[in-house]
Formats: C-alpha cells, structure tokens, sequence
C-alpha cells in the first residue's frame, strides 16, 4: 500500500518480469509445498507404520485403525483379507534346447490333459514352453484363448521352478522375419524315449517345434515318477481358472451347498456326441438323419457305417435321458435329489429330459439358478461354460457320468485326488442288458434295482490301482482318471490301492 500526496491509500501490485502478479505467485508456491509437504508426511507416515509392522505389531494395531477410519474406502466396495500371495519359488536354472510350441484340440477336458502333458515333455527336454495355443476350429468353433480361461500368471509362476513358459517365441522365430517354425504332431502314447531320441535331436536343427496336436501323446504308464507328479501338479495346482471363471464358478456351489447335498450328473447326450458316436437310440427319423448328416459333415468324425443298437449293446453309447432316470432310481436315490445337469444342450431338449424331471423334480442347471447377465460374458465360448460345470462337479457330493468322455475321466481323477469323493462310474455294458430285461418284463423293479447295485459297489471312485495293459495303451485305464502315483507315498500305496492291477493281451 501507497499513500499519495492527497492522503489516499493505494494498492500497488509488483509485477515480475513475465507480466504476472509476484504475489499470486507466491500464492501458489506455498499451495505447492504445502501439497508436496502433505504427500511427503502422509507417505513417511505410511513408511512407519510399515516398518513399525516388522518390529512392534501390536503397538501400531491402534494407528493403522485410526488411519482406516480417516480415509474410508469408497461406499460399495467391499474388502476381504487377502492373504498375501505365497513367494515365488526360485526359478530353475537351466540351459534351454529350444522353444516348444504347442496347439491343443478337442474340448475343456482335452485340452487340459494335453497342457499337463506338453509341461511334462518341456521338463523331460529342457525345453522353454509357449504359452498352449487353444482349439478354435472344433464343433464348439469357441473363440477363447488360454489366458481366457486359465490364469496365466499363475500357470507361469507356479511352474518356474520346473519349465521356462512364455507367452510367446521371440521376435526373430516369427514369420515376417523369415523363419519357418517346423510342425508335427508327435505320435500318440508315447514315452520318455521317444521324445529323447526322436524329438530332442529336431530341436538342434530347429530351434522351434509346433506340435500341432497334442491329445493323448505320452503314455499312461511307464513314465517317471518325477514326470508323473508333474502332470499331477500342473493339473491339480498350476491350471486355475480365470478370477472371472472362479468366482461365478464358486457362487454357483454355494447356491447349491444351501440347497443341501447334490448329484453333479454329466448328462452327455449332446448332440456332437450323439453325431460322433453314431448313437441314436430312443432319436426319431429325423433325428437320426440330422446326426448322421452332421458326422459326415466333419472329416475327423467320419468313419464305416455305424449300427446303432451295436453300439449300444457293446456299451459304446452314453444313456440316453429316460435310461438315465430309471438307473438313478436303482441306485436308490429319490425324489428329493437335487441333481445339477452338468453339460450343454440336451438333444431333444424338454422333450427328452421329461422323463428325468419326472423322476426328479429338483434338476437345475445353471442358466436357472444364474441371472442371465452373470452367464452373458460366457455365452458362446463352450470351453467357459464347461469350466464353470466342471467346478460344480468338482464340489458335489456325488458325480455321475453317463459317458467316459474327457471330462467324466477328468473329474473322476480330480474327485481321487481330493480324497476319493463319491464318483459312481457307470457299467454301460451291464447296464443296457438289466434295462432290456428289465423293459421286457424278465426283472421286476426290485431284480432290477438289486442287479444296478450290485454291478457298481466297486465302481464308486475308491482307491485301486490303474489298469494297465500292455500294448493296448487305449483300453487301459487313463492316466488322469487314476493318477495313482500322486494319491500316496511310498509303503502306503499298497496299503491304500491293493495288489497290482496289470494284465497282458496278447
């Protein structure tokens, strides 16, 4: 402030050399500091609280409650205790022979067998894994990719004390630079020494190998120990589902634990396997032609001419609906059953499933216990929907396959390996007999229900050993729907399992 001659106060304002007020910049460099001050004290006292933690926990218990009550979190969210996630196991130290790329076929269940699998060979090699490339050119044309339905971080860092994973080969193995990665499908049931001396020495000219079909290519037996409780961990422990996956997945559980105890039934009578079995028992005319016409329309499905009561006779079919309902009585289970279809869409849909919604009211699936906004992001992406089924399967207190498919093996291995749950493996060729008997008036209901009983006491996922048959590596019993070698340790396996299982066809 200025007085003039006159004795009147006037405001002067300095200005600096750009033009601007000198005081409103000083303004603004203390709102700055103060600003910066604020951060630096609010992260040292962060800092303190932190390193307090490690030394006197209890003393800074009260702080840490103030501090929550200061700065709420936002009105809606709500927050759980995480653990903190487990450390990173060290990774293994190796010199890799080259990069292992692989394309998985067939479904949910194929494909994870084939992932377990392909882990297995990179270890075997020495090999660096590329993250599996998944089947998008099968009946169910799902579009998803790995990280769609498995957490790749997780099956990366899992495993990094066993095999190097990437997401993908360096730049200078792609196409655009002029390389050609060499293709092959690596032959089926093979074992260690095949891939040492036949595969092994491909990646000292290569450098990269695509299997471009990986179903069913490393034998069931006669594998290392080492390797075979590798399979088990990548199966049981590195393959988890996305967050999205798990948490729909695991509210679908809970809806039905609240219900009571339920029956996961693996219902297969879908149409693609109908079309590819060639099964078309209690099927119309027309029906039966739109199967056949869909088998021939894929080359991979195509074969002779299928007789479908041959089939059937020889157990070769999965149970049709009504089939399904009347076995499920002989086993003693009644009305209040609560039975979750765990598959997709029925063949003949209302129509065929009348019979099983008779016999048990409580049947649901889980587009009805789901708001349709919750299944939307899966809608169209098979493989998605399968996870969540295989989750509830995983869970129930009863599992009951129709079919030895991919998943009924898949889950049945799972439900050992969690303590031998209740899994009621169906005698398909047994089974058709009692129903023809029982149909055409030789067995009462009671013959009936005592014969289905009898044929599956020892069918109910109890511990045995895994059949093995020599150089019938596809009649013996699958390795992930008894992998024996990570159900017990040492001495106790023979407790646990009994006497060898093996036979020899000659």
């Amino acid at each position: 402030m200025e007085v003039r001659s006159d004795g009147v106060q006037v405001r002067c304002e300095k200005f600096g050399s750009g033009g601007h007020p000198v005081i409103a910049r000083t303004r603004l460099q203390v709102w700055f500091i103060r600003v910066c001050s604020s951060i630096l004290l609010w992260t040292g006292l962060v800092q303190l609280v932190a390193v307090g933690e490690l030394w006197h926990p209890r003393f800074f218990t009260n702080i840490t409650h103030k501090i929550t009550q200061i700065t709420p979190f936002p009105l809606g969210v709500q927050v759980h205790a995480q653990p903190p996630p487990p450390p990173l196991l060290p990774a293994r130290n190796y010199i890799s022979n080259g990069y292992l790329k692989v394309s998985c076929n067939g479904g949910l269940n194929q494909m994870r067998a084939a992932i377990c699998d392909m882990v297995a060979v990179a270890r075997l090699l020495n090999l660096t894994l590329v993250v599996p490339e998944l089947d998008k050119t099968s009946f169910w044309a799902d579009p998803s990719n790995f990280e769609d339905i498995f957490n790749v971080k997780h099956f990366i860092d899992s495993l990094r004390d066993e095999v190097r994973i990437v997401r993908r080969v360096p730049k200078r193995f792609h196409r655009k630079y002029g390389y050609k990665v060499f293709k092959m499908p690596p032959v089926s049931w093979s074992n260690e020494k095949y891939y040492l001396q036949q595969i092994l020495p491909l990646f000292g000219k290569f450098k990269v190998l695509h299997f471009n079909k990986t179903d069913a290519r490393l034998a069931n037996n006669g594998i290392s120990l080492n390797l075979q409780k590798l399979r088990c961990r990548v199966n049981f422990e590195a393959l988890k589902f996305t967050p999205q996956i798990e948490s729909l997945g695991y509210k679908l559980v809970r809806i039905l634990q609240d219900r009571g105890p339920f029956v996961a039934l693996h219902l297969r009578y879908e149409m693609d396997m109908l079309a590819f079995s060639g099964c078309t028992h209690g099927c119309t005319k027309d029906e039966a032609d739109e199967l056949k016409s869909l088998r021939y329309a894929y080359p991979w499905w195509r074969e002779k001419e299928i007789v479908s009561e041959e089939r059937r006779l020889q157990g070769l079919c999965p149970l049709t609906p009504e089939e399904t309902a009347l076995i499920l009585q002989a086993l003693g289970f009644d009305k209040e059953t609560q039975i979750y279809i765990a598959a997709g869409e029925i063949y003949g849909s209302d129509r065929r499933l009348a019979a099983l919604r008779a016999a048990f009211p409580r049947i649901v699936r889980k587009e009805m216990l789901l708001d349709p906004v919750e299944l939307q992001q899966f809608q169209n992406h098979s493989s998605q929907m399968a996870a969540l089924d295989f989750m509830v399967s995983i869970a129930s207190n009863t599992f009951i396959p129709t079919y030895d498919g991919n998943m009924a093996k898949v889950v049945e291995g799972h439900r050992r390996y969690l303590g031998f749950k209740k899994t009621i493996l169906l005698d398909r060729k047994r089974l058709v007999e009692l129903l023809d008997l029982h149909q055409n008036g030789t067995l009462t209901w009671n013959e009936f229900a005592v014969a289905v009983q009898a044929a599956h006491e020892k069918r109910m996922g109890q511990p045995m050993r895994r059949r093995v048959i020599a150089d019938k590596p596809k009649e013996e019993d699958y390795f992930y729907a008894n992998p024996q070698e990570c159900l017990c340790e040492g001495t106790n396996c023979d407790d646990l399992l009994g006497p060898s299982n093996s036979s020899t066809v000659q």
